[in-house]
C-alpha cells in the first residue's frame, strides 16, 4: 500500500471524481449561507442541503468535494483522547436524482482498490440488515467476498433525522489487524475494539418518512458518500491517529519547537500539545471563513477554542503570545488546497494575536483565584464547586466558566451550573434595576428619583420641533426648587417635550423653552430618573415655576444637523458591511450637529481604496434621494425584516425601526431626515483604530462638508500665493521645487563623497592587523547612510583584504556599518555577526551577509568601546 499524504489523497479523489463526470466545487465556507439551523458546516453534505430537498437546483446532477468542517459538541475531549477533532475535512461524491446504488459502491470499490491501492483482503463492507440489493451488488458485481459483508441494523447503517429523506448505507472499513483486536473469534466490524476502521460511508437516500412512521419510496433517489479525510490519511499512512499524519504532525512538531516541549514524554504536556494542535487549525480556518471572537454564537465557539489553546500553551510554560506563529505551519501545510489561507495570513494572525493578549490579562489571576478554590475542596473533602465561587470569577475576573469547568474536570472535581445560573440570572435582574431606562450619570444622586415614579416625560418631537408642556421639576444647584428666576442655572422637567435627549450616540437637542415673560435657553438635553428628559439650562428672562405653561423650540437648524449626520451613519453602517463584510458591527458612535464618529468591529486598517468606495457608495445612496421612513413595531417582527440593531440601545418589546429605502434597516430610536437627499454630501475625514480590533471613522455631511471644500480652496490659494503660482500649475510647480530639491540633495551627496575619498587614505592609516586580517575602524558623524556605506565600500576596495567597521553620529542615533572582502570570508569573517555583537554595546541590534552588514543603535556614549570591541569579535572569527 502506497503511503500518501493528506494533500495527495485530497488531489486523486476529486480528480477521480471529477473523471466520472461530477462537478469539483471547492469547499463551502465553514460559516452556513442562510441555514439557520447550523451553527457551523459539520459535515460534507450540510452545505448540499437544498439541493437535495429540492428547494434549489443543483449546478449537476453529480457533484463532488471535500468540505472544511468543525464539530462543537465534544470540545472538552478534544486533546484529552488522541482521536477526536474540533475541524477536518470530509470528502463526498454526490448524485441529486442521477446514479444510485450500483455506481456508487462500483466507484467507491475502484478508488479505494485501484487509486489508493489498498490491499483487497484488508476491506470489510457493512450493508443495512435489509438492504439485500446493496449485498448482493457488493458480493455477485463487485466479486467481494460475502464473509467480509456484514449486516447491522437500523442504528448502524440507516441514516435518517426525524422526518423526511432517508435511506440505508453501506460502510467500507479497514483491517487494521489481529494486534488491534479483541479476544473475540468472531471479531468484525460492527465490535467495539479497535481492529475495524470505517473510513467511508455510503448513505442511498432512497425513502420519505412521514410523519406516522411510513417509508414511503422517493422519485428521484441521491446519493450521499462521505470519507474523513485525515482518517483515510491515518490509514495510508500507517499511524494510530490524525496527529500523527504528515500535515498535522507538522504544525505538532512546529508546536513542540514553540513551546519547547518534547510530545510523546509526559500525558499531560501531550494533551495540551495535542489541543494547541487541533485548535490552531481550527481557529484558522474559522478566521479565514469571517467568525470573529465574540460572546455568543460561532464567534464564542472561537474565542473557546482560542483560549483553550492559550491556557494549556501556558501549562506548558508558554508566557508570551504564541499562537499567531502557529499559522505559518497551517498555512505551510494546508494554504495550496484553501488559498484563502495564504490571502488573508496577516489578519488570521492579527484576530489570534488580539484574542490571545486580551485573554492573558484575566488568565493569571482567574486561575490563582480557581486553584485556591481547588485546594479548599479538596482539603475539606468536598468535590463540587459553588456556583457564587464560579460566577465571581467570570463576573469580576473575565474567567470562562467552560474553562472552569475544564479546570474542575482535571481535578476530578465538578461545578454547580444550577447555582451559577441562578447567579447570572440575578445579575441581569440588578443590571436591569439600575439601569432603568437612563444613561450616562450616576443616578443615585438624582433628586429626580425621589420623586413619584408618575413623575415622568413623553418625547414627541419627531415631527414637531414645538408644543405646549407643563413644568413638572425644577433642579437648582443640586435640589430640588419650586421656582428659579433670571440668571439661574437650572434643570427643568417636562410632561411633555420635543426635545430630543442625548441617546444612541445622538446628542441632545438645543434650544428654548418659552412662556409669557419668561425664556429659558436650553443648553443641552438627556434622560434622567423615571423615564423623565431634562432640559439643561439657564433662565434668560423672568421667573419659572412648578406647573407653569410652557412651550417648548428646539433649534431647527441644529436638529437638521443632527439629523443629517444621523441619517449618514445608517447609510455609513451599511456600505461598511457592503465592502469589507458581514463581520463588520458597530461598537460605538457619537452624532453631533457638526460631525459624526461611528466606531466598527474589524480587525484591519481601512484602505485608501476601500474608504474611496465606501464613500462614494453613500453618497450614491444620498443622490439617490432615498425615503426615510420609521416604524414603530414588535421586536420580533423587527428582526424578522432583518432590521440591525444599535450599539448600546436598550431595546422594550416595541421598537422603532428605521428604513432608507431599500438599502438600510436598522432599530434606532434617534432623529433622522425625511429623505437621504437632504444630506447633502458626505465626507470622510479620518479613519483609525481606536482599541483592539475596533476602528473608528470620523466624517462630515451638508454645511460642514461645503465649508470644509472653502477651506480647501483657501488653503490651495495661499500655497498658490508663497509659490508665485496660479492654480492650474500647482502640481507641476510643486514638481519642479521637489527636481530641484533632489539634485540639490545629489549634489550635497556628490559633495560628501569626494569629502569622503579624500579622507580615505588617512583612515587606512589606522588599521591593525589581527591574525593576518586587516581592520579598520572609524567614527564618523552627521553622515546619511548611504554616504555611509559608499564610504566602508571605497575604504574595503582600498583595503584589498580585510575587515572595515564604521561608526556613524547623527540625531543621538548610532549606525554601524561593517563589509568585508572575499579572502577574509573564506576564513570565517562574517559581516552580519560582527555588527550584531559590536552594536549589542551600544544597545542596538541588526545583521546581514558575510560580506555587508549594517545595525542601528540608541546609546551614543557607548560608540567608542563599540568600535573597540571590533577587533577581539574578528579574532573569534578567524579560523
Amino acid at each position: 500500500m502506497e503511503k500518501l499524504g493528506l494533500n495527495e489523497i485530497r488531489r486523486r479523489f476529486l480528480n477521480f471524481f471529477e473523471s466520472k463526470d461530477h462537478y469539483v466545487v471547492e469547499s463551502y465556507p465553514l460559516v452556513p449561507n442562510n441555514d439557520k439551523s447550523l451553527l457551523l458546516i459539520n459535515a460534507g453534505m450540510a452545505p448540499l442541503k437544498n439541493y437535495f430537498s429540492g428547494v434549489e437546483v443543483p449546478p449537476s446532477k453529480r457533484m463532488s468535494t471535500c468540505q472544511k468542517c468543525i464539530r462543537t459538541g465534544d470540545i472538552e475531549n478534544v486533546g484529552v483522547t488522541a482521536r477526536h477533532a474540533t475541524f477536518f475535512e470530509m470528502m463526498g461524491n454526490f448524485s441529486f436524482g442521477d446514479y444510485f446504488k450500483r455506481e456508487s459502491i462500483k466507484w467507491g470499490w475502484e478508488f479505494v482498490t485501484e487509486h489508493l491501492n489498498i490491499p483487497q483482503d484488508k476491506i470489510w463492507v457493512t450493508v443495512y440488515e435489509e438492504d439485500d440489493e446493496a449485498f448482493e451488488i457488493w458480493e455477485k458485481e463487485m466479486n467481494f467476498p460475502k464473509e467480509r459483508i456484514v449486516r447491522l441494523g437500523k442504528d448502524d447503517n440507516f441514516w435518517e433525522i426525524g422526518v423526511g429523506p432517508c435511506g440505508p448505507c453501506s460502510e467500507i472499513y479497514f483491517d487494521r489487524g489481529e494486534e488491534y483486536g479483541c479476544d473475540n473469534p468472531d471479531c468484525k466490524p460492527g465490535c467495539d475494539c479497535d481492529r475495524y476502521l470505517e473510513f467511508w460511508n455510503h448513505v442511498f437516500t432512497q425513502f420519505d418518512r412521514d410523519e406516522q412512521g411510513n417509508y414511503n419510496l422517493l422519485d428521484n433517489k441521491n446519493i450521499d458518500t462521505g470519507m474523513g479525510l485525515e482518517r483515510m490519511a491515518c490509514i495510508m499512512q500507517d499511524v494510530d491517529t490524525i496527529f500523527e499524519v504528515d500535515t498535522i504532525g507538522y504544525i505538532l512538531n512546529t508546536v513542540e519547537k514553540l513551546t519547547e516541549t518534547k510530545y510523546g514524554e509526559n500525558p499531560k504536556s501531550n494533551m495540551s500539545i495535542r489541543i494547541i494542535t487541533d485548535h490552531i487549525r481550527a481557529v484558522s480556518f474559522m478566521i479565514s471563513d469571517g467568525v470573529l471572537p465574540s460572546n455568543e454564537g460561532r464567534g464564542y465557539v472561537l474565542r473557546r477554542l482560542l483560549r483553550r489553546a492559550a491556557r494549556h500553551g501556558k501549562l506548558l510554560g508558554v508566557t508570551d503570545s504564541f499562537l499567531f506563529k502557529l499559522v505559518d505551519a497551517v498555512i505551510e501545510v494546508s494554504g495550496e488546497a484553501y488559498p484563502n489561507l495564504v490571502e488573508k495570513e496577516g489578519y488570521i494572525k492579527k484576530v489570534i494575536r488580539i484574542e490571545e493578549e486580551k485573554f492573558s490579562e484575566t488568565i493569571d489571576q482567574g486561575t490563582e483565584i480557581l486553584a485556591s478554590y481547588v485546594d479548599e475542596l479538596k482539603k475539606s473533602g468536598k468535590s463540587v464547586l459553588s456556583g457564587e465561587n464560579a460566577f465571581k470569577l467570570y463576573d469580576t475576573y473575565g474567567f470562562p466558566v467552560d474553562l472552569t469547568k475544564e479546570i474542575l474536570a482535571e481535578e476530578n472535581l465538578t461545578l454547580d451550573e444550577d447555582e451559577f445560573n441562578r447567579e447570572m440570572e440575578e445579575q441581569k435582574k440588578r443590571a436591569r434595576s439600575a439601569r432603568g431606562n437612563m444613561e450616562g450619570e450616576g443616578w443615585k444622586e438624582d433628586p429626580i428619583s425621589k420623586l413619584d415614579e408618575t413623575i415622568d416625560s413623553e418625547f414627541d418631537g419627531y415631527d414637531d420641533l414645538s408644543l405646549d408642556g407643563t413644568v413638572e421639576v425644577l433642579v437648582k444647584e443640586g435640589e430640588l426648587v419650586d421656582f428659579a428666576s433670571k440668571g439661574d442655572s437650572l434643570i427643568v422637567v417636562l410632561d411633555k417635550t420635543t426635545f430630543y435627549p442625548e441617546g444612541g450616540g445622538q446628542v441632545g437637542d438645543k434650544g428654548l423653552i418659552k412662556a409669557d415673560g419668561v425664556v429659558v435657553e436650553v443648553e443641552e438635553t438627556k434622560k434622567g430618573a423615571n423615564n423623565s428628559i431634562k432640559h439643561f439650562g439657564k433662565i434668560l428672562e423672568g421667573e419659572i415655576k412648578v406647573g407653569s405653561k410652557v412651550k417648548t423650540f428646539v433649534d431647527k437648524e441644529i436638529r437638521m444637523a443632527s439629523a443629517r449626520n444621523h441619517s449618514a451613519t445608517h447609510l455609513l453602517h451599511k456600505a461598511l458591511k457592503n465592502t469589507l463584510g458581514d463581520h463588520v458591527n458597530q461598537a460605538g458612535s457619537l452624532v453631533t450637529p457638526d460631525r459624526l464618529r461611528f466606531d466598527i468591529t474589524h480587525f484591519e486598517p481601512i484602505s485608501k481604496e476601500e474608504l474611496l468606495k465606501i464613500e462614494q457608495e453613500v453618497n450614491d445612496a444620498i443622490l439617490s434621494s432615498l425615503d426615510v421612513k420609521c416604524d414603530i413595531m414588535d421586536i420580533k417582527s423587527a428582526k424578522e425584516k432583518g432590521a440591525m440593531a444599535l450599539f448600546g440601545e436598550k431595546y422594550d418589546n416595541e421598537v422603532r425601526v428605521v428604513s432608507i429605502g431599500d438599502y438600510s434597516s436598522e432599530l434606532c430610536g434617534g432623529t433622522h431626515l425625511k429623505n437621504t437627499s437632504q444630506i447633502g454630501l458626505f465626507k470622510i475625514l479620518s479613519e483609525g483604530g481606536v482599541a483592539a480590533g475596533v476602528r473608528r471613522i470620523e466624517a462630515i455631511t451638508g454645511r460642514a462638508v461645503y465649508k470644509y471644500i472653502l477651506d480647501k480652496e483657501n488653503d490651495i490659494q495661499d500655497i498658490c500665493t508663497v509659490l508665485k503660482t496660479k492654480e492650474e500649475n500647482l502640481s507641476q510647480r510643486v514638481g519642479a521645487i521637489l527636481e530641484e530639491n533632489k539634485n540639490l540633495a545629489k549634489e550635497l551627496h556628490d559633495v560628501k563623497s569626494k569629502v569622503s575619498l579624500q579622507s580615505a587614505d588617512a583612515i587606512l592609516d589606522s588599521k591593525v592587523d589581527i591574525e593576518g586580517v586587516s581592520l579598520i575602524t572609524y567614527k564618523l558623524e552627521n553622515t546619511d547612510m548611504e554616504t555611509l556605506r559608499e564610504t566602508a565600500d571605497n575604504l574595503r576596495d582600498k583595503l584589498g583584504s580585510g575587515v572595515v567597521v564604521l561608526a556613524n553620529i547623527a540625531d543621538d542615533k548610532v549606525n554601524f556599518v561593517v563589509t568585508a572582502t572575499k579572502d577574509v570570508i573564506d576564513r570565517g569573517i562574517h559581516s552580519g555577526n560582527i555588527v550584531r555583537e559590536v552594536s549589542k554595546i551600544a544597545g542596538g541590534k541588526g545583521g546581514g551577509r558575510p560580506n555587508m552588514a549594517q545595525a542601528g543603535a540608541s546609546d551614543v556614549t557607548k560608540v567608542d568601546v563599540a568600535l573597540n570591541s571590533a577587533s577581539e569579535v574578528v579574532r573569534g572569527q578567524i579560523k
